[in-house]
């Protein structure tokens, strides 16, 4: 997913601002962290809060991703598309974002119109445990720790080897440490690849 939460009164917030302030004042309330998480999509389908990504740091992502024409990126938790469109619009690739909201999926298919990409792009409402991403050459994410972890074996069981895997702001886990770890500015960056020895485990 991908600029900032903007609340009223308040600085711009990361999502891991925006879900910690939510998950703790919750607590204080006497409330769950699922009830909480669940107030931030239209329905108790969406895992995760929409909070867009700066451009700054799609741009960083994608460096980071070493994405270059002939790629196809594929975006989990595309929100309004910004990652998909700027790798057809800049960078030559095509891409697939994926979003469980559909008012992100009629938002990103609007942004790609005004941006003249929308014959290389393509935005599906899905779910992504649920979804297939194995045509990727890259895959990026601004999800939450336990999504990507619950993630983690999908994307080793379907992505080639040599697919490369960038998140913002959220890891993987232990059991699979980053080869690469970058900041742009508040935000953290987090690269992996597809080997041979993940299609094993």
């Amino acid at each position: 997913m991908t600029d900032r939460l903007i609340v009223p009164g308040q600085p711009h917030l990361s999502r891991r601002g925006f879900l910690t302030g939510a998950l703790a004042g919750a607590s204080l309330l006497g409330l769950g962290a699922r009830p909480a998480l669940a107030q931030f999509g239209p329905d108790n389908r969406l895992d995760v809060p929409y909070v867009p990504t700066p451009q700054e740091v799609v741009d960083e992502m994608l460096r980071m991703a070493q994405v270059r024409t002939g790629d196809v990126v594929y975006d989990l938790g595309c929100g309004d598309g910004r990652v998909v469109i700027t790798v057809a619009a800049k960078l030559g690739a095509t891409g697939v974002g994926i979003d469980l909201d559909p008012q992100r999926i009629s938002e990103a298919n609007a942004n790609a119109r005004s941006a003249k990409v929308t014959d290389r792009v393509k935005f599906v409402e899905a779910d992504l445990f649920t979804s297939d991403f194995s045509a990727a050459t890259v895959v990026t994410l601004y999800l939450l720790d336990s999504v990507n972890r619950r993630l983690r074996p999908q994307l080793w069981r379907q992505l080639s080897v040599g697919t490369r895997v960038v998140s913002h702001d959220f890891s993987m886990g232990e059991e699979w440490p980053p080869e690469d770890v970058r900041q742009v500015g508040r935000s953290t960056l987090y690269r992996w690849t597809i080997t041979e020895a993940h299609k094993r485990t």
